[in-house]
């Protein structure tokens, strides 16, 4: 088949070659007759040339004749000025020679009057002929240029060809040298790939025969063995208990660890941004302290208030799925029963956002109509209102998702099996979407925070209350970060993970029959390692009597000290939830006493300047000015001297600034402990990742091979195909040739037979005569 496409082509070129031999011989004609031509333009050339020079000799003689006679007419008219006065004086007594020289002067007049002519008659053929020869020089000039040019590109289109034809032939040598190479390689391969098409024909024949006595052997111990086959029905499969993959749930309950920190941050920032919402919708427009709120933030700040009941189940929710992924269970969608809890908790946070989601809109839109609100607050009022129904949004499709991811543990028919990718990828998808709505929200409310802070009517409490939200949302978007590139980095894993289950079917059929597996598998553990576990040595009966009573009482003060762990820990979460509020309450009060501080600083910079004032004015009205001043001042200090006179308020001041210094000390430490784990578990997320970056190259890579090598191997196969077909028609042909001998032969045997017959008759007839 090469040889053949090689000779196709090679024809093809000839036929191309031929081609352009023809066209170079028509341009050569072509370049011959132009030449020619040039040749006989330059002949009429050369004679237009002699016929000019004998022209302008002419011309030359005529302006010398003309010369001549100018001449003669000067000595004519020289004499006849110098006949005339002779004339005068002699006019009576020479009548006779007056006549003749009028006579003569009439002849010179005509003679030089046909002179005249001619020589005008003369200059215009002169002209006309000089005219004319430079318009056909000019002529023949321009198309001996044209012709020159057309030459020269004839000549360069015939040397291009003759070089395109020189390298076409050395290039069609080297192809058929290579091809020349190449088939002999290839007859090479073809005997190698009869050889081996024998050899494997032999171990087919080998492997067909073993493989026969042994699917026998297999069919006779089913049928003997086996009552039934519990892979074929997909409900039975899914009872069957997977291998263990230990390492698989590890890193299961890793994510699973690093997903409730995300959340967990997630919401505490959550629990910040409603409550600090709610402390701004007391003091602006209208302070609470000052005049009632209206109405509408009345209801805003009492649904706000209840902020706690809906975020704090997330966290717990989270906690559960956390805590039901184990080293001994099987992690896949059918078995996660606790994401359903999740994903109700979730529902009811975004029950209470689209409760609170009008009234935020209202609660804008009245801080828009107040007096104090210009049109850049306006503006920045209504993207938060947007950004505000996105958000919810956005909340709405992660709960969808969700939702969807925990149908699979409590209803078989809610998510097919076939999607369980595409919600994966759409949750990663929503939480990018939650990420970019809560950097708009930060932006925002940056910009507004920024141009109230510019009014004059802004007070501290509301600087202070707008720098707590900003960080909180600065928190959530940080948080809503994280938690996006997490998922999006293990979205494969997650959908590589579906997999593990029963073999040889899709998966789980049920719920029921997931939570049956896990029983199954749970006392198949306990068989195991029942057999692994040496029997004890028998108790007596005595001794087992005598201490049944420390084991009742050890088993009952167990119970008891477990309930008491169970109030603790309840106690514990309690007082943690107080810890924060009173921590936030400490961080208010703190930046409170820091401005009152400050307010009293200021006050006694302006009493110090009015009292060095004061006496440098000589009029009773600034004294009196100035005894007001120093009454103030009297009156702010009364309280701090007045405090000064108990001994124990300082210590207990001292007590409590230590206490709080050794507890921020405490908890800086943590945090440092904390940001050091997050940089290795960051490290280490890194290296992971590099190392899967890796691995999928040299996957690919691999898979290049794999490629590559099954061409190879479709093409040997095809080539034995090929090779067998044609041994298959050598054989048929020689087949064929045998029968035609064999045929042959026969007839000849059949013609010796009865050659010997009638030989045989002969000699009898002979014999009888």
């Amino acid at each position: 088949m090469a040889s053949a496409e090689l000779q196709g082509k090679y024809q093809k070129l000839a036929q191309e070659y031929s081609k352009l031999r023809a066209q170079n011989q028509v341009l050569k004609k072509g370049v011959v007759d132009e030449q020619a031509n040039s040749a006989a333009l330059k002949e009429q050339l050369k004679m237009k040339d002699q016929s000019l020079r004998k022209l302008q000799q002419e011309m030359d003689s005529l302006t010398f004749r003309n010369l001549q006679l100018a001449k003669r007419v000067e000595l004519l008219q020289d004499e006849l000025a110098v006949s005339e006065p002779r004339g005068k004086k002699n006019k009576k007594s020479g009548e006779s020679s007056s006549q003749l020289s009028q006579e003569q002067k009439s002849v010179f007049d005509e003679d030089l009057q046909k002179k005249i002519e001619e020589n005008e008659r003369l200059h215009i053929q002169f002209f006309e002929a000089d005219e004319q020869h430079k318009h056909v020089e000019a002529e023949l000039r321009s198309r001996l240029a044209t012709l020159e040019m057309e030459a020269a590109q004839h000549q360069a289109v015939v040397d291009g060809l003759t070089r395109k034809y020189m390298e076409t032939i050395e290039k069609l040598q080297n192809d058929k040298a290579k091809l020349e190479v190449k088939s002999q390689t290839l007859e090479k391969e073809a005997k190698e790939c009869r050889l081996r098409t024998e050899e494997c024909q032999l171990q087919l024949k080998n492997l067909h025969e073993d493989l026969s006595g042994r699917l026998e052997e297999s069919l006779s111990i089913i049928s003997e063995k086996v009552p039934f086959n519990d892979t074929k029905y997909s409900q039975y499969n899914a009872l069957n208990v997977p291998l263990h993959n230990r390492r698989h749930q590890l890193k299961m309950r890793d994510i699973a660890g690093q997903a409730l920190a995300f959340v967990q941050d997630l919401v505490t920032a959550l629990l910040n941004f409603h409550t600090y919402t709610e402390q701004r919708i007391q003091i602006f427009p209208i302070d609470s302290a000052i005049d009632t709120i209206s109405p509408l933030n009345q209801k805003f700040s009492q649904y706000l208030h209840e902020n706690a009941s809906y975020v704090r189940p997330l966290e717990e929710g989270m906690l559960h799925l956390f805590e039901s992924i184990t080293e001994d269970t099987v992690t896949v969608l059918e078995t996660t029963v606790k994401l359903k809890t999740f994903s109700e908790h979730l529902t009811s946070y975004i029950c209470f956002l689209r409760k609170i989601l009008p009234y935020q809109l209202k609660s804008l839109e009245e801080e828009c109509e107040s007096s104090l609100c210009t049109s850049a607050l306006r503006a920045r009022n209504l993207e938060l209102s947007q950004d505000m129904r996105k958000m919810t949004a956005v909340f709405e499709k992660l709960q969808t998702y969700v939702g969807l991811l925990a149908l699979p543990s409590t209803e078989p028919d809610g998510l097919l099996r076939t999607n369980y990718s595409s919600v994966l990828t759409n949750v990663g998808a929503a939480l990018h979407g939650f990420h970019d709505v809560m950097k708009d929200i930060s932006k925002h409310y940056n910009q507004k925070a920024t141009i109230e802070h510019e009014l004059p009517t802004a007070t501290q409490k509301l600087i202070t209350t707008n720098d707590c939200i900003l960080s909180s949302v600065v928190a959530l978007t940080n948080g809503a970060g994280k938690i996006a590139s997490f998922f999006s980095n293990n979205v494969d894993y997650f959908i590589a993970s579906l997999s593990y289950g029963p073999k040889a079917a899709s998966g789980f059929i049920s719920p029921l029959s997931a939570e049956c597996m896990l029983q199954y598998k749970k006392k198949a553990a306990a068989y195991m390692k029942a057999l692994r576990k040496p029997l004890l040595e028998s108790v007596p009966y005595e001794e087992a009597l005598a201490n049944r009573r420390v084991l009742l009482s050890s088993t009952e003060s167990r119970e008891g000290l477990a309930q008491q762990v169970q109030q603790s820990l309840e106690k514990i979460s309690k007082l943690e939830q107080e810890k924060e509020h009173w921590m936030l309450e400490a961080q208010l009060a703190k930046i409170k006493l820091e401005k009152e501080n400050q307010r009293i600083a200021d006050k006694l910079k302006s009493t110090s300047i009015g009292q060095g004032v004061g006496p440098a004015q000589e009029n009773p009205t600034g004294m009196n000015a100035g005894g007001q001043e120093e009454a103030s001042t009297k009156a702010v200090l009364e309280p701090i001297h007045s405090t000064s006179l108990v001994p124990d308020v300082e210590s207990r001041e001292d007590l409590i600034k230590n206490h709080y210094m050794a507890r921020i000390v405490e908890l800086t430490s943590q945090l440092q402990l904390a940001d050091s784990k997050s940089v290795h578990f960051y490290a280490e997320c890194r290296a992971l990742s590099k190392r899967l970056a890796l691995a999928e190259k040299s996957k690919e890579a691999l898979t290049e091979e794999m490629k590559v090598a099954g061409q190879n191997i479709s093409r040997l196969q095809d080539e034995l195909t090929t090779t067998k077909r044609s041994y298959e028609d050598q054989l048929s042909m020689m087949s064929d040739h045998l029968c035609s001998m064999n045929e042959t032969l026969s007839k000849q045997r059949e013609e010796i037979d009865t050659l010997k017959m009638s030989s045989k008759g002969n000699s009898k007839k002979n014999k009888s005569r």
